[in-house]
């Protein structure tokens, strides 16, 4: 699949594509049409870079709602010549997923575009899960034979057909179908023995049990293959095994593989001595951390992270601090990552001064700068608002801006006033949640009526319903 392309974010498109509570607010004020679009435009377009740990399900169906709009362009996407010839799940899924909330609102429409789907489409098994969850024991009844078609007769068909039953996330129709099918009856009980059968055959070749023999079998090489990434899997299994063998006069070998030039059982040293707290550890860190060996150099600046106590972040102080070491380096940003997740208040500039350098290298993208975000609101760190305000703005992962605006609610005193008026419109109940604390309820008359509403939502979750009637009955 192609990355989708997400607009700027004072756009309505943008707006929604984030998940934003102003792109609800947007929407509802827009021109219906345009609206209907740009909603449309999301769900057939997934913009979400993983649906895993991003909602926006929820928002779009609530916002199909709104609008009263059709699903046609829903049908049209479900139905198109690429679901013959595509059967990646990101492209259906998130249309789905609406489709189920929908069903369970109430429209008609919804429930019939997923039971249709169910029978020819080649997610299949995603708006089976949905029905499971929405419709009733008769109409699941009548897709039976429309799925059980899917499998031919026969060991492969039947194999299939086991492995779905397997992995389905919503077990309801499968248990219904087996009373009326004997052959699914057959796939049910058969399906967890194959589980149990690959769990036991499973080939690999154990290490012996000494911390040499440990630290070679680090390196030798996996006969399924895999390169890099299966070497540095081989040395975080390796590094559980020592803890079981190594001994005080093994203490040498282990320090002497760590800075030796064998990567996996460096690696696996390296990981047991920070477990470990060794006290020489951070030496070997900063060396590995200027290997050539660019796994070597991943591993020491990953595990940099996990190092505590007193020493390491006295060391991380000196790595992160650009008076004394080199901030702008791989080695001092993973200082400062230290510091945000345990770092003390005294570590707040040097997080904050982190926070912003990586905004104006990499901007409002990157797996650490969620770190970053957390240590700022940890640190109380009120000169971070500015930047925490730019992320929660920009951010296209709803996921990174729900951290920003608990990072806010901690840092930011217009907080309750500001960003958390809009944030009970937001697609993530976390932040729903969130803002439902700490709103302030007096001002705008926005506020208690979409308190209300969430609490009477049937949809809502059940932390975001505890919250937000917490502040009604409060007043």
């Amino acid at each position: 699949m192609f990355e989708p392309v997400i607009a700027p974010s004072a756009s309505l498109l943008g707006l929604l594509q984030r998940g934003r509570g102003d792109g609800q607010l947007h929407a509802l004020a827009a021109d219906r049409d345009e609206a209907i679009a740009a909603v449309e435009a999301c769900v057939t377009a997934d913009p979400r870079a993983d649906w895993q740990v991003e909602n926006r399900s929820l928002y779009y169906a609530r916002l199909y709602m709104e609008l009263e709009a059709p699903l046609t362009g829903l049908e049209l996407h479900l139905n198109s010549v690429e679901d013959l010839e595509n059967d990646d799940d990101a492209r259906t899924g998130l249309a789905l997923s609406v489709l189920g909330h929908l069903a369970a609102y109430g429209r008609r429409d919804a429930l019939d575009l997923l039971r249709a789907y169910t029978a020819t489409g080649s997610n299949w098994p995603w708006a089976l899960d949905e029905l499971a969850l929405r419709d009733d024991d008769a109409a699941l009844l009548a897709l039976a034979p429309a799925v059980l078609a899917r499998f031919p007769e026969g060991p492969e068909g039947d194999a299939e057909l086991r492995e779905v039953i397997r992995s389905a996330y919503e077990p309801k129709p499968w248990r219904l179908w087996a009373a009326h099918h004997p052959r699914i009856a057959a796939a049910s009980e058969q399906s967890p023995f194959d589980l149990w059968q690959r769990q036991l055959n499973r080939p690999g070749v154990t290490p012996g049990w000494s911390t040499a023999d440990v630290l070679a079998w680090a390196d030798q090489a996996d006969p399924a293959g895999g390169g890099s990434s299966a070497l540095v899997r081989r040395a975080a299994a390796a590094a559980r095994c020592l803890t079981a063998v190594v001994r005080s006069e093994d203490r040498p070998l282990l320090l002497d593989a760590a800075a030796g030039n064998e990567p996996g059982a460096r690696i696996a040293a390296l990981r047991y001595l920070v477990e470990q707290r060794d006290e020489a550890v951070a030496d070997l860190i900063e060396t590995a951390a200027a290997d050539f060996d660019c796994r070597v150099v991943a591993a020491a600046l990953e595990l940099l992270g996990r190092m505590r106590g007193p020493q390491a972040l006295a060391r991380a102080r000196t790595w992160a601090d650009p008076g004394t070491g080199g901030a702008d380096s791989a080695l001092g940003e993973a200082a400062v990552q230290l510091l945000a997740d345990a770092g003390e208040p005294c570590d707040g500039p040097l997080v904050v001064a982190g926070l912003r350098h990586w905004i104006s290298v990499r901007g409002v993208t990157g797996a650490g700068l969620g770190t970053l975000v957390d240590g700022a609101g940890r640190l109380a760190a009120a000169a971070a608002v500015p930047a925490l305000r730019h992320v929660y703005g920009e951010a296209v992962s709803s996921e990174l801006r729900g951290r920003a605006a608990q990072a806010l609610s901690i840092t930011d005193p217009h907080f309750g006033q500001g960003p958390a008026v809009e944030c009970l419109w937001d697609c993530e109940e976390s932040t729903r949640e969130l803002a439902a604390r700490h709103v302030t309820t007096t001002g705008d008359i926005r506020v208690l009526e979409r308190l209300r509403r969430l609490a009477a939502d049937p949809a809502e979750e059940a932390e975001v319903h505890e919250a937000v009637r917490g502040r009604l009955t409060r007043g």
